[in-house]
């Protein structure tokens, strides 16, 4: 296949990126600083930039998924959601955030009072995010949520998955290495099984 992905060059994107290449797709790597990204098989590096609408349209045009791995103070959903509608591609994938899980019916991780407070402003635009996309009816679109702590670590290729609520361990803790969630997104790619849907991984 055939898949673009902006913000190739952070954390989730470069993870993402390997994943995809690895298993033998052709990926568009888009960053503000495509030098960042490192130079494998399959992969192409190009300069963009997520906030403008028309010319990440123009680099989506021709794929069969685009993806979206970029902070959300440091974007807007709505032209995000515009260049993938513009684009014509045929998924549009989302590196979410856990904010916006449920931690009890309809109560969302980000609103609780125990809710890092300088995550607050990050995880509350990703849940607007998702608000956004469960408006759309014609966009091919899914939202995936990594669980709390979401870190370097191993590609074990053991986790779970889940839709909106929150995912713990018998310990209690709510873990996913960038590895492992570059693994549940390129399965999903391959094998779709969450259209216009919200679903979340952990251990």
């Amino acid at each position: 296949m055939k898949i673009a992905i902006a913000g190739a060059s952070g954390q989730a994107g470069s993870r993402i990126t390997a994943e995809l290449a690895r298993r033998g797709h052709a990926v568009t790597a888009i960053a503000r600083n495509p030098e960042k990204i490192a130079s494998v098989p399959n992969v192409t590096a190009c300069k963009g930039d997520a906030n403008d609408q028309a010319a990440l349209a123009a680099l989506w045009v021709g794929h069969d998924a685009a993806i979206s791995s970029i902070h959300f103070l440091v974007s807007d959903p709505a032209k995000l959601i515009g260049a993938a509608k513009a684009s014509g591609v045929g998924r549009y994938l989302v590196v979410g955030g856990a904010g916006s899980l449920e931690v009890a019916p309809g109560v969302r991780l980000v609103t609780t009072s125990n809710f890092p407070p300088q995550y607050r402003a990050e995880a509350s635009k990703g849940a607007e995010f998702l608000d956004l996309l469960r408006q759309e009816k014609d966009l091919n679109w899914t939202f995936l949520s990594p669980s709390v702590l979401f870190v370097a670590g191993e590609r074990t290729g053991k986790f779970r998955l889940g839709t909106d609520q929150l995912l713990t361990a018998p310990d209690g803790k709510s873990s996913i290495s960038f590895e492992d969630f570059a693994v549940a997104l390129a399965d999903e790619i391959e094998r779709p099984a969450h259209i216009r849907r919200r679903f979340t991984v952990g251990y």
